[in-house]
């Protein structure tokens, strides 16, 4: 009987054991802002953020290329956050459509020293206010604060 317990107690250790070393090799990402490098004076940073597994849900395998004014800046992956810094003046965002788009875009006036976040989401057009059917996906400005929380569980790409 001792035999028994003894063994069935190694034998949870030893599960124990592999379970501890399985996770000592993930490394957990981080999107810290102290890893970004100091703005430059007479600069605003944008930073841009999408969830691993969103609430909402997410296009699958889908990387929308992000914009400013028009003109590409980097392509979105889940659970990945990068920023961009910008001269002071006013700025139309918008991420790239997938499914049926929605023309979403959200325009912002960017002042030097500003740190501004949006969030690449995934949305259906009705909530967009769009008559035509589907799946885009959007920029949605965030708040320091929620986006504070979301940073370090991302992988930070840095600026793009």
């Amino acid at each position: 009987m001792i035999r028994r317990v003894r063994a069935t107690a190694l034998t949870v250790f030893g599960f124990g054991l592999l379970a501890l070393a399985g996770c000592a090799g993930q490394a957990t990402p981080t999107a810290s802002q102290a890893q970004a490098p100091t703005l430059e004076p007479g600069m605003a940073r944008v930073w841009f953020l999408r969830q691993a597994d969103p609430p909402a849900g997410n296009i699958e395998a889908a990387r929308p290329m992000v914009y400013a004014n028009g003109a590409a800046i980097a392509d979105s992956k889940e659970g990945t956050a990068f920023f961009h810094d910008f001269p002071p003046g006013s700025y139309k965002f918008r991420a790239q459509a997938y499914g049926t788009p929605a023309g979403e875009s959200d325009r912002l006036q960017l002042a030097a020293g500003m740190q501004t976040y949006l969030q690449v989401q995934a949305v259906p057009n009705w909530e967009q206010g769009s008559s035509a059917g589907g799946w885009s996906f959007a920029l949605l400005t965030m708040s320091p604060q929620l986006a504070q929380q979301y940073l370090p569980t991302m992988t930070n790409l840095g600026r793009r």
